[in-house]
């Protein structure tokens, strides 16, 4: 036994330099005003697309979409909060591993571009930082301050342990990495804070990429009317949505000593949507034309989004503007991007092809075909429970006053605030701290809505003696843009108030984070469905589970649209949001998550004006049909 282990340790260091050999090396950098790949001027044709928002077993299909279209790179951000949910508790596994995707990309022929933020935007929410920082004490975000360097550091020690070697000068697709995001934008919103203090952080963090080991050039992101607060030493300023060539150039020689190469980081083909909002919708044609400019003006370029995919769970953000003091973003980030949401080849992606053919001296492959597509007429949903109960049942947490998700260490999901009053009280009900979205009972009975997206934090109220008033409260995503990202704790943050007098004292909450399936065999009180209890649910919090049996698998999406507003749990995986108000009506299964024979759906439905006893599935997506106005 000892002489075959001493054998086989001696084959491994024989055969082990000549895998090493077999990963042939190259060369990218920035040289005379070009990239240089190999030696030789390239032009970059990138598409962003984001490991996150598709199912791991479909990347490879989606990188395959992406050579057809005749592309020659990917662009993906780096999601902190998804790879670091808790401090140091660490996951690079399943639809997280960013390094089985960079490498699918290389096998696929495609570059790689890099973008890790550690701030990344993108419609994510909060911007991709984990929830957690808010609780560190002398933290300040995207600022020169010693407590948020350290993080960032240590997430890019991490990040760079998993996808380091995975660089073009150790035989990997990546070419090059950018540093922080649209950071020009941002200093252009925080002029409280000196312009000397914004380009001291933005330096650290390309220092503290290249501390990691990150080696290939680097570049920043920015509007061209922005570079002066975003571009930095050390990193080649590339220009977002920039469709001016000649001010494109012009102002990147500014930023770059005189000459290229020239850059458009994010071209949009398509725009981000929010719920109650019109979905942006942009032409085929406009998009095609604009193509064609830059790669007749040897312009590189990045389509933002060229397949957006899905914000599964609770990664979906938010905006904030003046009107609306939150602008949550939709569960769907189809983006009305060249491939869509479920993979699909789009008129923009033909028409895109099209110029690029002309432009290129590769061979474009044939397009793949589109993943199997199947529709469930019905699910019986089999069995209900009141989520008050299923809440109420668990131990809460004390406190004089409401505490805040970060307060009660919750990321996601739902908090029930409740507080009991021995004596009567009537009068407005006031949380101006309300953040997000809540539903009010007296007694478990359903009395009011209140929305921060429509700036609704009041309301009457009636509360008899002895009774109960609880407010259910839906965290919609912290906001991911503007200055306004560092006030992103959630819950109730304010007094909360009855006829301008504060209610302090005995507040309990129950934590209802919704990071695993509701279990119905743990709770203590669920019903077999049955029309005459499930009418007694009516206005309440409400799970719903059911059992549906298939044949065969494939994607599909669940019409939701004559229900109120909640998430899916599919086989225990939450799907996202679905909210009546539109514009998407429909949620996303990929058929990956799916399975032949029985398979599980559990709809929590926060709103339940109405009872339902089935759900469907179709084969084309609703996402532009509005039902509210803003």
């Amino acid at each position: 036994m000892t002489k075959r282990i001493t054998f086989l340790i001696l084959l491994s260091f024989l055969i082990l330099p000549s895998v090493l050999m077999g990963q042939k090396k190259h060369t990218f950098e920035i040289k005379g005003g070009d990239f240089i790949y190999d030696g030789k001027p390239v032009r970059i044709i990138s598409g962003e697309m984001h490991y996150a928002r598709i199912p791991h077993q479909y990347w490879r299909h989606r990188m395959q979409m992406l050579k057809a279209m005749g592309l020659n790179a990917v662009a993906t951000y780096v999601f902190w909060n998804i790879h670091e949910p808790e401090s140091e508790k660490w996951d690079f596994t399943g639809d997280k591993n960013l390094a089985e995707y960079i490498k699918i990309a290389g096998e696929e022929g495609l570059m790689v571009i890099l973008r890790p933020g550690p701030y990344v935007c993108a419609e994510w929410e909060f911007g991709g930082y984990p929830w957690w920082l808010q609780n560190i004490e002398g933290m300040e975000l995207r600022r020169d301050n010693e407590q948020f360097l350290k993080y960032t550091q240590l997430y890019i020690n991490r990040l760079y342990r998993e996808v380091g070697n995975l660089q073009v000068t150790k035989g990997g697709p990546i070419i090059m990495v950018q540093a922080e995001n649209e950071f020009g934008s941002y200093v252009s919103q925080r002029k409280d804070i000196p312009l000397e203090e914004h380009r001291a952080y933005n330096a650290k963090i390309v220092q503290q990429l290249k501390h990691a080991g990150f080696e290939v050039p680097m570049f920043t992101s920015d509007g061209s009317w922005l570079f002066e607060g975003g571009a930095t030493p050390g990193a080649l300023p590339t220009a977002n949505g920039e469709s001016n060539i000649e001010n494109l150039k012009k102002v990147v020689n500014e930023y770059n000593g005189g000459q290229g190469p020239y850059m458009v980081a994010e071209f949009y083909p398509g725009w981000l949507a929010h719920w109650v909002e019109p979905h942006p919708q942009v032409s085929a044609t406009s998009i095609a034309r604009q193509t064609e400019k830059y790669l007749q003006n040897n312009v590189s370029i990045n389509y933002y989004m060229v397949h957006g995919g899905t914000n599964f769970g609770f990664t979906s953000g938010a905006n904030y503007d003046k009107k609306h003091d939150i602008q949550p973003d939709l569960t769907s980030y189809d983006y009305d991007a060249p491939i869509s949401e479920a993979g699909w080849v789009t008129p923009k992606f033909d028409s895109i092809r099209n110029v690029i053919k002309k432009y290129v001296k590769y061979q474009l492959p044939v397009t793949p075909a589109a993943l199997p597509l199947i529709e469930i007429p019905s699910v019986k949903l089999t069995k209900v429970a009141d989520m008050l109960d299923v809440i109420g049942a668990q131990k809460p947490v004390q406190s004089d006053k409401p505490m805040t998700f970060e307060q009660l260490k919750q990321g996601y999901g739902y908090v029930l605030y409740s507080r009991h009053f021995n004596q009567p009280i009537s009068g407005k009900l006031e949380i101006e701290g309300l953040r997000d979205y809540a539903l009010v009972y007296v007694n478990g009975e359903k009395v009011g809505e209140l929305n921060r997206y429509f700036k609704n934090y009041s309301m009457d109220i009636d509360i008899p003696f002895n009774s109960n008033l609880e407010i259910f409260v839906e965290n919609m995503g912290r906001i991911n843009y503007g200055s306004e990202i560092v006030y992103n704790t959630k819950g109730i943050i304010s007094p909360v108030k009855i006829n301008g007098n504060i209610i302090e004292g005995e507040w309990e909450m129950y934590q209802a984070p919704m990071d695993k399936v509701p279990a119905f065999d743990k709770m203590d009180k669920s019903y077999v469905y049955d029309p005459n209890v499930a009418d007694k649910l009516k206005g309440k919090p409400t799970v719903y589970k059911g059992i549906f049996d298939l044949a065969e698998t494939g994607d599909t999406f669940i019409d939701m649209e004559d229900w109120g507003k909640g998430i899916i749990f599919i086989n225990g995986i939450n799907i996202g949001r679905y909210w009546k108000v539109g514009p998407q009506q429909t949620l996303y299964i990929p058929g990956v998550w799916l399975k032949k024979g029985e398979n599980e759906i559990v709809i929590f439905e926060q709103q339940n004006d109405k009872i339902h006893s089935e759900v469907r599935t179709v084969k084309v997506p609703v996402l532009t049909k509005l039902t509210v106005k803003q």
